[in-house]
């Protein structure tokens, strides 16, 4: 790992008169580069940087109130969602926070009409040389060369005058690196959750098999889950899934004539498109369709065909940034533009001038976001700057307000981080490593985060699940789970979280292995079976084993119980934690008392009585959780 060269805090006079009169504050540091990234050289001071100043958003530190208001079950306001009009007006950056951020670009040399203010004034934006943007924002910029060929332009930290710093949240480019959403198999190292893959002969064992194989039959028996949808009209299910991993309609047709759901047979998910985002047919192998099959093949199976299931299908074959935020900005427009919008050197930016890449704009508020959003896909929370993950974290809250529920895998490697990197004392991270290293957005307060279990070896579905634990030669399977080092404990978890801690004990690690201070938030929320799902890919079945299975099987479930509220006349239910937490909703969870997640040279966490940050609060009963959610407002 490469140190970070010091910053010069020499300023030049030019420096010092940008000051506009107060003294220049630090305003973000980076600690050091990112694995697989070395610094090549002092960038040039011609070349031109696309400046960006995202502008501080106002009622920012109230919502989290916002949204326990809606999401309390004991709330009078419970599940009266907000329309996206009145989260953009609500959030708009300050008239205030405008001017002042203007001016000081213009008292320092930057003419007016180099100036751009986006429409919702949600950041300011200027083409400088790196001499100019170094002077105005005291930082010095670098070229770095990640081990793959890619460059990336970035600073070791940078700084704003002392009554400039309370308006803006980011510059862009600045300290943030990029983390790139790209699925591979179970033994490489990458940023993505990974899932396990064996081939099998048979087809479908049915119920007395499933500590073998899981089927569409098994995980009705295990959560009893028996319901046909009623208000399809007036419902909807998203599951996303990032180029190039496609799906092909010939193997979704096997699966669903193996569990004779023959309505479904030839009928594709209803695709969206986003930021050119396409069913690529250049290689259809299973690195390339295995995790949309896992997440169609069953989320279609378990919601039936009278709820059309939305795949958003998300970025071009030939950008490699694609990101969540892409994503996102198709969702809610007004997030295109929060707190400056995209981060070039994190994001991908459309129109995408590589030969083959998406020629149009990028999408912004462009598709209407499903009451329930399933994501099979995660970083390292450490690969990450903490305001990066911050700012995306705020709008899964935003969602929430508008009455979405968002779900996120846990991650598959115990209290280690994807591709089985740990964190060394000085945050960064080594297969080497001790410390803990939690995932991310699994982490985030206002996502609910999965987790996975499985049937004992010789058990049947009437049994207790256990913690989903599985070794092989190509590499291991453990239920991620832990404790933020970014994110703040939120009351609905307070309790839960202090039980564990409390009558947590091991002698494998201390608690200076992860962020024990019980103030963080801790994850995952849920579990659900990720253990031998059997897919279609590729011409036959083979089984699939993660987390990767798990969040769109409780998706279908969330989206169900959505049915039946929608259909005597009720709203989504939106944001589910204050509400899977409250007490009364502990009887509709079958709690997990066994197994552990290894990682990082150690046992990992062990599950136990209530909550634990393995398993959540345990698998859901779908009869108890609807007739639950029935009888609130």
């Amino acid at each position: 790992m490469l140190a970070l060269l010091s910053l010069p805090f020499i300023c030049s006079w030019f420096g010092q008169v940008s000051s506009s009169l107060t003294p220049f504050v630090l305003h973000e540091r980076r600690s050091r580069s990112p694995s697989g990234w070395v610094l090549e050289r002092k960038h040039d001071a011609s070349a031109v940087l696309p400046l960006r100043f995202g502008l501080t958003q106002s009622n920012i530190q109230n919502l989290e109130e916002y949204l326990y208001d809606i999401s309390d079950p004991d709330s009078s306001n419970f599940g009266k969602h907000w329309t996206p009009l009145e989260v953009a007006k609500t959030f708009a950056p300050s008239a205030e926070s405008v001017k002042v951020v203007h001016e000081w670009l213009i008292d320092n040399g930057i003419p007016k009409d180099r100036l751009r203010i986006t429409p919702s004034q949600g950041w300011i934006e200027v083409d400088a040389t790196v001499e100019e943007a170094e002077h105005l924002i005291l930082a010095d910029y670098y070229v770095y060369k990640h081990e793959s060929g890619q460059e990336h332009i970035a600073c070791n930290e940078y700084h704003l005058p002392q009554h400039v710093a309370p308006h803006v949240e980011i510059v862009t480019p600045s300290v943030h690196f990029d983390a790139i959403i790209r699925p591979t198999p179970m033994n490489r190292d990458t940023a993505l959750m990974k899932t396990d893959i064996t081939v099998v002969n048979t087809t479908y064992l049915g119920v007395g098999h499933c500590d073998t194989q899981i089927s569409i039959d098994c995980l009705r028996a295990l959560y009893d889950f028996d319901y046909t949808p009623i208000a399809s009209g007036r419902n909807s299910y998203g599951i996303v899934e990032y180029t190039p991993q496609s799906f092909r309609q010939s193997d979704m047709d096997l699966f669903f004539t193996n569990y004779s759901i023959s309505e479904l047979i030839g009928r594709p998910p209803y695709q969206v498109s986003i930021d050119g985002g396409y069913q690529q047919t250049f290689n259809q192998s299973f690195d390339y369709v295995g995790e949309s099959h896992l997440d169609l093949q069953y989320g279609m199976g378990l919601v039936t065909s009278k709820l059309n299931v939305t795949l958003y299908q998300v970025g071009d074959t030939v950008n490699p940034n694609t990101s969540f935020n892409n994503f996102l900005d198709a969702l809610d427009g007004s997030y295109c533009n929060y707190e400056g919008g995209d981060d070039p050197t994190v994001d991908a930016i459309y129109p995408d001038t590589q030969a083959g890449g998406y020629d149009g704009p990028s999408a912004c508020g462009t598709t209407k976001p499903a009451a329930v959003i399933s994501t099979s896909y995660g970083y390292n929370e450490a690969d990450l700057t903490p305001f990066y993950a911050t700012r995306q974290c705020n709008e899964y809250a935003k969602l929430g307000l508008m009455g979405v529920t968002i779900l996120y895998s846990s991650g598959d490697s115990g209290v280690a981080g994807n591709g089985q990197v740990c964190l060394n004392d000085d945050g960064s991270q080594s297969v080497n490593g001790t410390r803990f290293n939690p995932s991310f957005p699994g982490s985030c307060p206002y996502v609910t985060s999965v987790g996975a279990t499985q049937i004992a070896a010789g058990n049947s579905v009437d049994d207790p699940e256990v913690a989903a634990a599985r070794v092989t030669a190509s590499g291991v399977f453990y239920s991620g789970g832990g404790f933020s080092n970014v994110f703040g404990i939120p009351n609905y978890q307070k309790d839960a979280v202090a039980t564990y801690i409390k009558n947590f004990k091991t002698d494998n690690f201390t608690t200076s292995a992860y962020n024990s201070s019980g103030n963080s938030r801790g994850f995952p929320d849920v579990a659900v079976n990720g253990a031998a799902y059997v897919v279609a890919a590729e011409g036959e079945f083979i089984l699939e084993w993660g987390t990767s299975a798990s969040s769109p099987t409780m998706g279908s479930i969330i989206a169900m119980i959505n049915d039946a509220r929608l259909a005597i006349g009720k709203s989504t239910i939106g944001f589910i934690n204050p509400t899977i937490y409250s007490t009364l909703f502990q009887e509709a969870f079958n709690d997990i008392r066994s197994g552990n997640n290894p990682g990082c040279g150690t046992e990992g966490f062990t599950a136990a009585s209530g909550w634990d940050p393995l398993t959540g609060l345990g698998t859901p009963n779908f009869e108890r959780l609807k007739e639950l959610w029935l009888a609130l407002p």
